[in-house]
């Protein structure tokens, strides 16, 4: 095994280990648990210092995953502490999540057979949209949802998972969409692909206007499933994008889910204009105190889908302000809030395009695609099925090879620190346009939508990004440098 899986592996194994070891018993002991994370705390540092030396990633890449790793083994605890489980989540949670996923990283044996095959190791998940349809309509939609008929075919859905399963070893799926509990096909949803795949575990992407009593308690029995529930910021930013009334909605669907026991997160699209209310006190305090979610994913604005505005993207300053202030909420509270642009570092830099330990988006008519904010794609998932094919043919297409390849160039494969690029701004979509546009008129991969065409044919658009990525890269390059390479560079911008 190369020297960065190790590494990898150990680093997971670290934040994560004691919980699995006392299961059960740290929902009955208050002293067992804070000795559980106390030890824990303590073998993390001192196992990172041991292993710093030897890393072949920059050490504050290093610093920052155990960082990250002690915000979800605090996320666990404070939900075991604050009894929000229902036995069967627990379990998911514990066995399904932390240690089938994070401890095991799913079916090695699988693994192994793609790696000898690829001589890389496969995705670890998959992120699907089984519907385009929605009960909502909200203003810059990236997926442009709303009334719509497209959708996967349950035998399509359950296949790609199925297959996932066999020839990758995932165990981790991401449904969104659409409103993902809008879906429906051969009389079955999302709820049904949890519970037949109870060996796997979901995040579900969610309106929360759907979820009643009666929905809850089904995911609770289900333990496999957790919704990560959209919102704008507080009331006023909620109503104004997603509907009047939606915001109380809301709040009524996590009080269902509290109730029956379900482990629930947020998630937030971060604008010019919202990026301080989603990290304020008043509102982490609402959301985390007084409303019981337990992790945040911050998805920042991407300009495509209906009405796509860059000014809505955060500018490069605000950018800046969402990594302090993230990383000031992890470490200082110890709360699992992350984007895969400013925590870039986490992730190692981008994870789309089927990237080692990463994914590939497959949407409502089996486009498969990138990532979910990169609409452009160079196959059907459901053509590849007539035709004979598997979730490998799709993997091998030549666009997401040229992804792939541009990842490992710019750190991923790399094997010393100085070599890695900037992964404060890791996504080639957004933060290198220019890489983007290269490789869609290189390999023509088909426009997801009229909008992902319309991009492409728009010159103040691609102006307008090119110039954004410049202004990011002077905004961080210095910030890069000294937080995370410890090189002083006088001559830098970045804060």
């Amino acid at each position: 095994m190369p020297v960065e899986n190790r590494l990898q592996k150990i680093l997971l194994n670290l934040g994560t280990e004691t919980i699995v070891r006392a299961g059960p018993a740290l929902t009955r002991a208050l002293p067992l648990r804070r000795a559980a994370v106390s030890a824990v705390e303590a073998q993390m540092h001192a196992r990172l210092k041991r292993i710093r030396p030897i890393s072949p990633r920059p050490p504050g890449v290093d610093d920052d995953r155990i960082l990250m790793g002690l915000a979800l083994l605090h996320t666990v605890e404070r939900a075991v502490a604050e009894q929000h489980l229902a036995p069967a989540a627990l379990r998911g949670v514990i066995q399904g999540l932390v240690q089938r996923l994070l401890l095991e990283q799913g079916d090695q044996s699988a693994k192994a057979r793609f790696r000898a095959e690829y001589g890389v190791d496969p995705p670890d998940f998959l992120v699907i949209s089984p519907g385009k349809a929605c009960n909502l309509r909200c203003i810059g939609c990236y997926a442009s949802s709303g009334r719509n008929v497209e959708k996967l075919d349950w035998e399509v859905f359950d296949r790609v998972i199925t297959e996932a399963k066999t020839l990758w070893g995932a165990r981790f799926f991401t449904i969104s969409g659409g409103e993902p509990l809008a879906y429906r096909s051969d009389g079955k949803g999302v709820l049904n692909a949890a519970e037949k795949h109870h060996d796997c575990f979901f995040l579900m992407y969610t309106n929360g206007t759907l979820v009643d009593e009666r929905m809850a308690e089904r995911m609770a029995a289900t333990g496999n499933l957790t919704p990560a529930i959209s919102v704008e910021g507080l009331e006023e930013r909620t109503d104004a994008r997603r509907g009047k009334g939606v915001f109380q909605r809301v709040l009524a669907a996590m009080a269902s889910l509290r109730e029956a026991g379900v482990p629930f997160g947020l998630s937030l699209t971060a604008t010019s204009r919202n990026y301080r209310e989603i990290l304020s006190d008043e509102f982490v305090d609402f959301f985390f105190g007084e409303q019981g979610a337990l992790y945040a994913w911050i998805f920042h604005y991407m300009p495509i889908g209906r009405g796509y505005d860059p000014s809505l993207m955060p500018t490069p300053e605000q950018r800046v302000w969402l990594w302090r202030r993230s990383w000031e909420l992890v470490k200082q509270r110890h709360i699992f809030v992350a984007d895969f642009w400013t925590f870039g570092t986490v992730s190692h830099g981008c994870i789309s395009a089927g990237r080692a330990g990463g994914y590939l988006y497959i949407d409502w008519n089996g486009k498969v695609m990138p990532c979910v904010f990169f609409p452009y794609s160079p196959v059907n998932i459901v053509e590849v099925y007539q035709n004979g094919g598997t979730l490998n043919d799709v993997w091998a297409e030549p666009f997401f090879q040229a992804i792939r390849e541009w990842q490992d160039e710019y750190g991923f494969g790399k094997e010393r620190p100085e070599e890695h690029g900037n992964w404060l701004m890791p996504c080639p979509i957004r933060d290198h346009y220019a890489v983007c546009r290269e490789l869609v008129e290189r390999y023509h991969p088909e426009p997801e939508d009229e909008a992902a065409e319309l991009a492409l044919l728009d010159g103040n658009y691609y102006e307008e990004m090119l110039a954004y990525d410049e202004a990011l890269a002077q905004a961080t390059d210095g910030i890069w440098k000294r937080e995370y390479l410890g090189i002083e560079d006088t001559n830098c911008g970045g804060g």
